[in-house]
């Protein structure tokens, strides 16, 4: 198999795009120095269809090498022709190649390897050959040997359609009709293991659903609760559709012979062939629904990661808490903790004036501009308390709830009490909300993803492709975002492409041990960072107020020369950067003709038009572009408050298959149901929001007693 060539068919892609990313790949080259660095040699390809077709690649590759040793096995053993050959040649799934392999592997003992043992085989044969005057149980009287075990005619039988059934289950091809009929009309069907239990798996205590049909998260809902005990589950087919196709490949006649091989073509299907085939359709519906479940997880990582952050802001964490207080911790726009304290609030109007006082005394003494809440135990009652301070001060400030997910996780990590050795572990987690407010991606990257609880699921996932997916994901945004090296920390340093954490270990305490980079080419003598690493990380890495401007920019030092003669070219000067003069650069560029610069500066047209977009905004942030996030201002509501029909405005906070939860400003979240997403037909939630996102929602109902909130994001006209 021409492995690329079948990337290109089945990614629609120029032969020559995959051939370079797969070239570049084999070299070393990370996904996103790929992904921004060469654009020219892949055209232009983006990470996540990098990664895509990475994975498509390694799965090929595998295929490729299965093929190879199971081609080898058969050899060895002299049984490989050339139909098998081809049969391996033309297999395109795994599962085809294992299907092939069957009846050459060492098998355990089974009633077929008894039977030949006791040197059966021959009577098979015979009754394979059904010939139409042949008598099956006349030839089955000669191997009647009671030392063997075959005391009568019927064992000798018996053993014979045993052999038969294994043949017939060996069968690829029969394998590859059958499989084909359970994932056309297959049934998955569950059923209660205690009817009287009340389980969360009430929905599926007799639940059924055609193989073909079944979503993914209802796989998930289904795998788990049989896993758990509350459910019992099972593929069911009608065996005679089973039993037709085989009896249709076997059975030649009418004969006494062809009746004892439709027996052990159905023993066949009932006793080997549908069990296994149900637990392979079990296992793929699994693998689907989980690399389902594991896109969804990576695309709301994405979003959340790539949230703007909330700039310029001194930023007070509140952690709530019942019984152990609530924690706050103060820090300024830079990250830096100027104050911390425990308030011990009772959440009973007019009991907390003491708690109040002190709170706005470290919103009026640190010069408080905004709050981040956590969402967690209390947060619903540490919100109205803080609406009500609010109301009381003459600072305007604006509060946000945020996922506190993953923050315990962080404070009690090695990473935090390196970071804040001289903070408890409690006042960390404060520090976590008020950062998570200012800069989402900084921060989030301190904590495991699967931690930070924006998927269905997760931790059913398999463990390896999950964090290689969300890995990915964090790795992508980081370098789209870029770091400053001056400031970023190690656990953010090790996302950066070409480096990982002993090399980012090795950054940081370079800078502590001589000061601040100054320029680019300092990283040459961070310890183990060669020049294979400096390529694939040194474009990601900003200098700020540094020697060269050019450092502070996403052009990749081996552009430099291009980027200064495009410079000089255009009547600027490198100390120009930074400035509103060089916003012109764009137009002179187009003026002078794209093509023409780019020949005379021996680049491509992507990389010119990269380089330009930096010169004029260096240290862009591209998190800047998007829609700030909803900060609130004490228009606190309880669920009790909520209305059918009433409108508001909230932030996406999750979407999974079935519709995505927002915050509408009250503790729970509101359900928008993929049928009231949007009045188009979607198929998935994703194709309408993403996390993060700010809508306008309606309430549809409110379940006070169940806390449940159902919202529309249609149209009141196409309210059905």
């Amino acid at each position: 198999m021409d492995i690329n060539k079948k990337l290109a068919e089945e990614f629609k892609l120029r032969q020559e795009q995959v051939d370079n990313a797969v070239s570049l790949i084999d070299d070393g080259k990370t996904i996103p120095f790929i992904a921004r660095y060469r654009k020219e040699l892949t055209g232009s390809l983006d990470d996540q269809l990098l990664r895509e077709l990475n994975d498509r690649l390694t799965y090929l590759r595998n295929l490729e090498n299965r093929k190879s040793e199971v081609s080898s096995s058969i050899e060895e053993q002299g049984k490989l022709t050339d139909e098998i050959s081809a049969a391996l040649e033309k297999a395109v799934t795994l599962v085809e190649v294992e299907d092939i392999y069957r009846p050459f592997k060492p098998k355990r003992k089974t009633r077929a390897s008894v039977a030949r043992e006791k040197g059966l085989e021959p009577l098979a044969e015979f009754i394979m050959a059904q010939e139409k005057s042949a008598d099956p149980d006349a030839e089955a009287e000669k191997y009647v040997d009671a030392e063997k075990e075959i005391e009568t005619a019927d064992k000798a039988l018996q053993g014979a359609m045993d052999i038969i059934a294994e043949d017939i289950s060996d069968n690829a091809e029969l394998r590859k009709k059958i499989r084909a009929l359970y994932e056309k009309t297959a049934k998955i069907e569950s059923k209660a293991a205690d009817e009287e239990a009340e389980t969360v798996y009430q929905n599926y205590y007799d639940f059924s659903e055609g193989v073909a049909k079944i979503t993914g998260h209802r796989v998930l809902a289904i795998d788990r609760g049989e896993k758990e005990g509350a459910l019992k589950v099972a593929v069911v087919m009608d065996e005679n559709f089973c039993y037709s196709v085989a009896e249709s490949m076997y059975v030649k006649n009418n004969s006494r012979c062809a009746e004892l091989v439709i027996t052990a073509a159905q023993d066949s299907c009932k006793r080997l062939i549908m069990p296994s085939v149900e637990r392979e359709i079990r296992a793929d519906l699994t693998a689907k629904a989980a690399e389902g479940a594991i896109k969804v997880f990576s695309s709301n990582l994405r979003q959340l990661l790539l949230q703007p952050p909330v700039k310029n802001q001194i930023t007070l964490g509140f952690d709530p808490g019942y019984a152990h207080g609530c924690k706050t911790a103060v820090v300024d726009s830079t990250g830096k903790v100027l104050d911390s304290a425990i308030v011990y609030p009772t959440f009973r109007k007019g009991k907390d004036e003491n708690t109040k006082a002190k709170i706005k005394s470290i919103i009026e003494k640190n010069g408080v501009t905004a709050i981040a809440i956590g969402n967690g135990t209390a947060s619903r009652e540490s919100e109205a308390l803080i609406a009500e301070i609010l109301h009381e001060i003459p600072q305007k400030v604006s509060y946000m709830v945020v996922s506190e997910a993953g923050a315990s996780v962080y404070s009690a990590s090695k990473l935090a009490a390196e970071e804040f050795p001289e903070f408890d572990v409690s006042i960390r987690g404060a520090i976590s909300i008020a950062r998570r407010l200012q800069d989402p991606l900084a921060e989030l990257v301190k904590i495991d993803p699967k931690a930070i609880g924006v998927g269905q699921y997760q931790h059913d996932m398999p463990k390896a492709r999950m964090d290689e997916a969300l890995g990915g994901v964090v790795e992508d945004c980081v370098n789209s975002v870029g770091v400053d090296l001056n400031t970023a920390s190690y656990a953010l340093l090790s996302y950066i492409s070409g480096i990982n954490s002993s090399v980012a270990k090795n950054i940081v305490a370079y800078r502590e041990e001589n000061g601040a980079f100054t320029d680019r080419k300092q990283l040459m003598k961070v310890p183990k960072l060669g020049k294979k690493a400096f390529e694939q990380c040194a474009g990601f890495l900003r200098v700020r107020d540094g020697k060269n401007p050019l450092d502070n920019t996403a052009v990749h030092p081996e552009s430099y020369a291009a980027a200064k003669e495009l410079i000089d070219e255009c009547g600027f000067r490198l100390s120009d950067i930074g400035t509103s003069e060089i916003g012109r650069i764009k137009d002179t560029v187009n003026q002078l003709g794209r093509k023409s610069v780019c020949e005379k500066l021996g680049i491509g047209v992507p990389t010119l038009s990269d380089i330009v977009e930096e010169l004029m905004k260096p240290g862009r942030d591209p998190r800047d572009e998007l829609p700030a996030p909803l900060m609130r201002s004490g228009d606190i509501m309880e669920i009790k408050d909520l209305k059918p029909g009433m409108e508001l405005v909230g932030t996406v906070r999750n979407v999974i298959d079935f519709g995505a939860f927002v915050d509408i400003g009250v503790h729970e979240d509101g359900l928008v149901h993929i049928s009231q997403i949007c009045d188009r037909y979607i198929k998935h939630p994703l194709e309408a929001v993403k996390v993060g996102e700010i809508v306008k929602v309606r309430v549809l109902d409110v379940d006070v007693k169940r806390k449940r909130i159902s919202l529309t994001m249609r149209s009141q006209e196409k309210k059905q």
